[in-house]
């Protein structure tokens, strides 16, 4: 199974920058959506089904806003919207989908950017999706986590960690969530591949030259437990890919 992980910053945008025509060289088998900022009504839906992708959405309640969406060639056994905390699912910030024994979830974590209601909202929203997480491994052993996380985890998946060290994203708190996230029992797969640094999947719009001097920021992950990591085959970063601020993460692995 090839998967790719893709903030579109929204999708019909996206649509206009050319997303359909890359769909169209088949970059992988199953297409995470995060900040999908639409319906399913929104979209030419037909363009996504004549590419031979079936396609389910979670959007927020609030219009133009967050949501996520999963297009996938390989039929899934069974598709579950939200995590079954009213505030995330209200934003439309989670979608899983069950391919035989493996669980896919693709999820939007909150960013935090917008002041310190939101931030507070966020470690909310980790703890939860934390426990939730615990409970869903105790079913089902098998499970990729797909999505935007909005932390950048250690030094090397920021350009400038000492200059960021109190900007939402890097700060103190959420490193540690994902520092206990990772030790629970969680593999990061792009490091398992790569230990390189300078390799981001994100890059303010501020400024033209963040992406073009490559300023950027490693926020968006593949991870999956360890019941999976002997299945790994490769994962990769596609900063070439250029629909959004944020560009699409892979990862190949074996599903038997």
């Amino acid at each position: 199974m090839r998967i790719i992980s893709y903030n579109v910053n929204g999708i019909r945008a996206a649509i206009k920058k050319g997303f359909i025509d890359w769909l169209k060289t088949d970059p992988a088998d199953v297409i995470c959506i995060q900040e999908t900022k639409a319906t399913e009504g929104d979209v030419d839906v037909k363009q996504l089904e004549a590419l031979g992708f079936e396609h389910h959405w979670f959007s927020a309640n609030k219009k133009g806003y967050s949501g996520v969406a999963i297009f996938s060639k390989i039929n899934p056994t069974g598709v579950v919207k939200g995590n079954g905390h009213p505030e995330s699912d209200f934003e439309g910030r989670v979608i899983q989908m069950q391919f035989g024994d493996i669980t896919l979830i693709n999820a939007y974590f909150p960013s935090g950017t917008s002041g310190e209601e939101r931030q507070a909202f966020k470690y909310v929203w980790l703890d939860e999706f934390y426990s939730y997480l615990n409970k869903l491994r105790k079913k089902n052993p098998k499970i990729i986590l797909c999505g935007d996380y909005n932390i950048a985890h250690e030094e090397i998946d920021i350009h400038d960690p000492k200059g960021n060290k109190n900007s939402t994203g890097f700060l103190p708190e959420e490193r540690a969530w994902m520092t206990k996230f990772l030790k629970s029992g969680w593999i990061d797969t792009f490091r398992e591949f790569h230990k390189e640094p300078h390799r981001y999947s994100w890059w303010s719009q501020r400024f033209p030259s963040v992406r073009l001097n490559n300023k950027g920021w490693r926020i968006d992950y593949i991870s999956v437990t360890e019941d999976l990591k002997s299945k790994l085959v490769d994962a990769e970063i596609f900063p070439d890919v250029k629909h959004s601020d944020h560009c699409p993460v892979y990862l190949e692995i074996k599903t038997k």
